[in-house]
């Protein structure tokens, strides 16, 4: 710890934001948090204005997911807090180590009636690891190293920390912590266990190993592959709402039906596994898990179908089963669920829409590919229902940020902006449906005045495509209703804030417009004209 003059609350925090090597906060002004941007001045750490207070999070979530380094949002006090907390369901469900710093009203006036005066900690808490309100300028630095510290240890999520005015515009000679005190908790996986579970997985004839969404950015598929490599055994990750549907994952529920063995590290055995229907009675499972909850919900559920249990992070407990491997499967049932996981329909190489002047949805997507596969930092972001799914299912990034487990929709436009400011060089291609492009959409003036250039393909098929589906299947095509959109021109919306937009109706269209969103060098919006069918899902 270095000690350091006196100095405001502000100032001491942007300090330890310093230290702990952050180089950009997303932010919108307000008058909670006035005295952080002036401290930020000088810092070195860029602010990125955005148009709502939710967007800042999602923008924080798609970093951290991206870069692997701690997300910031900050945000004012009262609405713009309240504006930022649903965002923070989204990072919890995928796992992203996020800190939503809020400016407060003065814990001096508290009970009061301050301006825009409410319960903030206990509003974040239900949607975080842990929300709590800065006592004092002296434990700003502390709080704010706990909460990184936090966020990034066991299973990564977001955090909460309040900021009364009078916290940071009150004077403090706290010192500004180590770099190590915002390194993440240890939770190393005991060797012992580690062999165990490969000992496992070597009695069995169809193993499997299921990963959770911490472990489905670019680092962690690098890790399961490294386990996949080295055991022969499938090590399959899931962040889809779809669960064991996911049509990125091919015929994983089939897959899955056939497995003997399973071991989930950094797997919640939820609603995306049926409750731990969607594999056999039989099947012998074992999970290892940072939070010794998840693993009595699982216990619960399964009986003494749960065998070997442990408490570690996803990340650790790859490694030491990566170092403890050894070949334990043949080869066969690694390339048949290699095989399994990569098929899509024939049919979908001639999927055209049935409608004129509308595109199939494999129409849109396929041609996307050849952006993607054009760098090595390619990033793709998939929003939406219907379209989400179809996106998923049809392209493939070195980076890939969709809506996870949590299934909502909005962020898409936020995603891509925090993807472009983590990989500058590369293409960022976001996919998303008419209905998710309409939450955010404002951040094409972000996009603008940032000179952030990526690439929107909007499915516009005038509907909420996702609950017009779930309506005609349950109910009937004579009970639709409240599903129905105006077939907006987002491309002229776009327009409108200085982007790059298009509207493409025909297949020919669709390349050639592509080309020249690229070669724009701007925020650019196609405006995809699309049929409205289901998702799809892929069965042989």
């Amino acid at each position: 710890m270095t000690p350091i003059s006196p100095r405001r609350g502000a100032e001491a925090l942007i300090q330890s934001l310093q230290a702990a090597g952050v180089k950009r906060i997303f932010t919108l002004s307000g008058n909670h948090i006035m005295s952080l941007f002036d401290a930020a001045f000088g810092s070195g750490i860029e602010l990125v204005h955005t148009r709502h207070e939710a967007s800042a999070v999602h923008m924080a979530d798609a970093w951290s997911r991206i870069t692997g380094q701690v997300g910031i949002a900050l945000v004012t006090g009262g609405p713009g807090h309240a504006n930022a907390v649903s965002a923070l369901y989204t990072a919890q469900m995928a796992e992203a180590p996020v800190v939503l710093l809020s400016g407060h009203a003065p814990n001096d006036q508290l009970g009061l009636g301050a301006f825009q005066e409410i319960r903030q900690a206990e509003m974040a808490g239900p949607v975080c690891k842990a929300a709590w309100t800065c006592a004092h300028a002296d434990n700003v630095a502390a709080d704010l190293a706990s909460a990184i510290r936090l966020a990034r240890s066991g299973r990564p999520g977001p955090v909460h920390l309040s900021l009364p005015t009078d916290v940071l515009e009150g004077m403090t000679a706290a010192s500004v912590p180590a770099q190590g005190a915002f390194a993440p908790e240890p939770m190393p996986l005991d060797p012992g266990v580690a062999a165990l579970l490969i000992e496992h997985l070597a009695q069995a004839e169809r193993p499997m190993i299921l990963v959770g969404p911490s472990c489905m950015t670019r680092a962690g598929r690098a890790l399961t592959q490294a386990l996949e490599k080295a055991t022969g055994v499938p090590v399959i990750g899931m962040e889809s709402p779809r669960g064991v549907g996911d049509a990125s994952l091919g015929v994983f529920a089939q897959l899955l039906s056939r497995a003997d063995c399973l071991v989930l590290v950094g797997k919640r055995l939820d609603f995306t596994l049926k409750f731990g229907t969607a594999f056999p009675a039989a099947t012998q499972v074992h999970q290892v898990d940072p939070d010794v909850v998840e693993i009595e919900r699982s216990r619960r559920a399964l009986g003494d179908r749960l065998h070997a249990t442990a408490q570690a992070d996803a990340d650790s407990a790859l490694r030491a089963l990566t170092q403890a491997a050894r070949a334990v499967a043949g080869s066969a049932w690694l390339d048949e669920a290699r095989a399994e996981l990569a098929y899509r329909p024939a049919a979908w190489d001639s999927a055209a829409s049935q409608m004129r002047g509308r595109l199939h949805p494999v129409q849109v997507l396929r041609p996307l590919q050849a952006v993607l596969d054009s760098h090595p930092e390619s990033v793709l972001v998939c929003d939406g229902g219907e379209i989400g799914q179809w996106a998923m299912a049809c392209l493939r990034a070195p980076h890939r940020v969709n809506n996870g487990v949590a299934g909502s929709i909005g962020a898409g436009l936020p995603y891509a902006l925090a993807a472009r400011c983590a990989q500058p060089d590369a293409p960022v291609v976001a996919v998303m449906g008419d209905g998710t492009v309409g939450f955010h959409i404002a951040e094409f003036d972000t996009a603008i005045r940032y000179g952030l250039p990526l690439l929107v393909v909007v499915g516009n098929d005038a509907r909420w495509n996702a609950e017009h589906q779930i309506q005609l299947r349950d109910y009937g095509a004579e009970r639709l209703i409240g599903c129905e959109l105006l077939p907006t021109r987002y491309d002229l919306v776009a327009q409108a804030f200085g982007a790059h937009g298009e509207c493409v109706t025909e297949a020919g269209s669709l390349l050639p417009a592509v080309h020249r969103a690229l070669l724009s060098g701007m925020p650019a919006c196609l405006n995809v004209m699309i049929e409205g069918v289901p998702a799809p899902q892929i069965r042989r």
